[in-house]
């Protein structure tokens, strides 16, 4: 038997069609067999209402967008968010060195810190996946349902959508910017533990626990780098 394409968005239960079609333009949204609810309810809203659900945290509105619709944008925004991390970065980099040169600037643009920025950030994004997965893995036996790989990834490249916010962040910013981007990563973690929920099914101390082991994954990261540039010959090192 074919696995079905959708899921109910209250009971996690699989669904063959989101609504039936009676001709005229006559729809009626399919009855979860389950739970005898709407399969999914967010086909009759407004996007902005789903988004709003999504900000939220509402686990219906993560499953709506996970399992009931084809958003293949993940890769996509997974490197606009690396992007703005970066420039964050960079603009922080760029900030504690004081030049009255306003030549500087564009010789700041030329060069490759941004870029250096970049590749950390990937490289953290990195880390943190495979520490999530690999916790994961490890505890597939506690899981009511196998990890999909690829769903798994998709739903933590989407769900980390808050990153985003840093853009008026840096646009503008204050005194208490430090803040700001201690609030955005507690919710790109928050909106990643309920994309693990929706995916696994499984409870949310087992998808805070499979974030928070991710986070100290991306935490070891930059030590670890540092460790490795410092024991290279300087010959290997760019000048």
């Amino acid at each position: 038997m074919a696995q079905a394409p959708y899921r109910c968005i209250e009971c996690n239960s699989e669904a063959y069609e989101l609504h039936r079609d009676y001709r005229n333009g006559i729809l009626k949204i399919t009855i979860c067999d389950s739970c005898q609810k709407p399969v999914d309810k967010y086909i009759e809203y407004d996007p902005v209402i789903i988004l709003i659900d999504a900000i939220l945290c509402k686990i219906q509105a993560f499953r709506h967008i996970i399992f009931n619709t084809k958003i293949n944008i993940h890769w996509r925004l997974c490197v606009f968010c690396l992007l703005c991390e970066a420039y964050l970065r960079w603009s922080q980099l760029q900030g504690s060195e004081q030049s009255s040169d306003p030549a500087d600037i564009i010789r700041y643009t030329k060069e490759w810190d941004f870029y250096g920025m970049f590749g950390l950030a990937a490289l953290e994004l990195g880390v943190y996946m495979g520490g999530v997965l690999a916790f994961l893995w490890l505890v597939r036996g506690f899981l009511k349902s196998s990890p999909e790989l690829p769903m798994l990834l998709k739903a933590l490249l989407l769900s980390s959508y808050g990153k985003l916010l840093l853009i008026p962040a840096v646009i503008w910013e204050h005194d208490y910017s430090p803040l700001c981007f201690s609030l955005i990563k507690l919710f790109v973690l928050t909106s990643n533990s309920q994309a693990i929920r929706v995916i696994l099914n499984c409870s949310r101390r087992l998808s805070l626990l499979a974030v928070f082991v991710g986070l100290m994954f991306e935490t070891c990261a930059p030590v670890a780098c540092q460790r490795l540039q410092s024991s290279m010959p300087d010959f290997l090192l760019f000048q």
